[in-house]
């Protein structure tokens, strides 16, 4: 069973490595097992190298899942003698006289013949929630991926959690299904990653197989977070030839990043315009509505019905991160196994404890906006003169939360909702007075409350 062991253990770190990490320098070993000793085979001396340096702690996390033991482990190059393996777990030695060759040394390139890229994709365009903040980033991509779209580059730009990961892979996974009729070779990476492959090819002497590996061998290059290479003038200079060169062969590149060409002042003006050169998009904050679907769809997978309260509160509270959204959720779902009790705003408030709290100030629009929607009624019931309790209510309630997040006086609230300030100061004592004596209206006024302040 030892000896058939390596496929079992690639596949667990397929699972956990970057999909660019797994596919230049995971799938190339070769694997041997025998009594606890895991021996790896690397394409050339470099690749053992970087292998050791880089990738044994997960290489040992791996073995040790599939084979229930820390086994010994050894990597060398197809070139050079084996390595003695070392007795103690996470650790490798060499033999003290017989130094590693490097007569051969190169980055593992993907083969000049057509090849189909086997990166485990993360993401795809079906489970993308779309909304107004990223619809034609979306459709861009989409697009893009489908061969249909009138640019041969594309530019993603978000802040962090908002999807631009989401929708490289998603291109990533749609041309993968393509590549078996069109032999489409990808290359998936970080702008960190190409900038450390590039420092161990010039230290190894490897730099025109570094270069070959991305300007022949490579169809479609999806490089994320290029705002890493700001300040670091020989990297980019690397990539402007290999955007020039890709771009001399019709090849395609999709970039994202945290900023906007613009807006990367420590990058050479000559790139920077190369980046603008393509489409660029944006992703935006989703909206209430997008995030409220976000939340509904990841429950649905969880196979897990999210009480409606429960839902905007989430929505409301968590606005400009859907990671962020997404992880609240995850975490509500867990609690609620754990304790097998039933999701409830009690147990929401507590989870949302542990995140940062977008919502620290709302205007009065907002708050009017958010009082309709709490108490299920328009904006002219609200500023009527209508005395029905439940109007009388969301009224009381948006007096307290316009005093309390605005800096408008009483007299300027009252206008608002065609009220006295002195009706406006008798409504937010009410909602004082019944929080405080915690009677049954004043637990649902404090309910109502809470989904805008924890």
């Amino acid at each position: 069973m030892m000896n058939n062991s390596w496929p079992v253990i690639q596949t667990n770190l397929k699972n956990r490595l970057n999909p660019g990490i797994y596919q230049v320098w995971i799938k190339p070993l070769e694997g041997e097992c025998d009594s606890r000793t895991l021996r790896l085979t690397a394409p050339n001396s470099f690749v053992a190298s970087w292998v050791k340096d880089r990738l044994l702690d997960a290489i040992v996390k791996a073995a040790e899942e599939v084979l229930g033991f820390t086994p010994s482990i050894s990597v060398h190059g197809a070139t050079t003698k084996k390595q003695s393996s070392s007795p103690a777990p996470h650790t490798l030695s060499g033999s003290s006289t017989q130094p590693l060759q490097e007569t051969h040394l190169g980055l593992p390139i993907l083969p000049r013949k057509p090849v189909r890229t086997d990166f485990s994709w993360k993401f795809s365009f079906n489970d993308f929630v779309v909304g107004q903040s990223n619809e034609m980033a979306f459709m861009a991509s989409h697009n893009f991926a489908t061969q249909t779209f009138a640019s041969d580059q594309l530019f993603l730009c978000s802040g962090p959690g908002l999807g631009k990961t989401h929708l490289i892979q998603a291109i990533g996974k749609a041309v993968a299904k393509a590549s078996n009729r069109d032999h489409i070779r990808t290359i998936y990476l970080t702008a960190e990653e190409f900038a450390n492959q590039m420092v161990h090819a010039l230290k190894s002497r490897t730099i025109d197989h570094f270069k070959a590996l991305y300007r022949d061998h490579t169809d479609i290059l999806l490089l994320e977070d290029i705002n890493f290479l700001q300040g670091k003038e020989k990297m980019q200079d690397e990539l402007l030839a290999t955007i020039k060169s890709l771009q001399s062969h019709g090849k395609k590149i999709v970039l994202t990043s945290s900023c906007l060409p613009k807006d990367l002042d420590r990058i050479n003006p000559e790139l920077s315009s190369r980046f603008c050169q393509g489409f660029i998009s944006t992703i935006t904050p989703p909206d209430f509505e997008t995030r409220a679907r976000i939340i509904r769809y990841k429950s649905k997978k969880y196979h897990v019905v999210i009480p409606d309260d429960v839902e905007e509160l989430l929505a409301y509270k968590l606005s400009k991160d859907v990671r962020q959204l997404e992880s609240c959720l995850h975490n509500l779902i867990l609690k609620a196994q754990l304790l097998k009790e039933n999701i409830c705003q009690e147990m929401a408030l507590q989870i949302l404890q542990n995140y940062e709290c977008s919502i620290t100030g709302m205007d009065l629009q907002q708050i009017v906006s958010f009082i309709c929607k709490a108490y299920d009624i328009s904006a002219q019931e609200l500023a009527s003169r209508s005395r029905k309790k439940r109007n009388v209510l969301a009224r009381n309630t948006a007096f307290f939360l316009a005093r309390k997040y605005t800096d408008l006086s009483l007299e300027k609230i009252g206008k608002q909702f065609n009220r006295r300030h002195s009706t406006v100061l008798k409504g937010i004592n009410f909602v004082k007075r019944e929080i405080s004596k915690k009677t049954h209206i004043g637990l649902q006024l404090e309910q109502t409350i809470n989904k805008v302040a924890c």
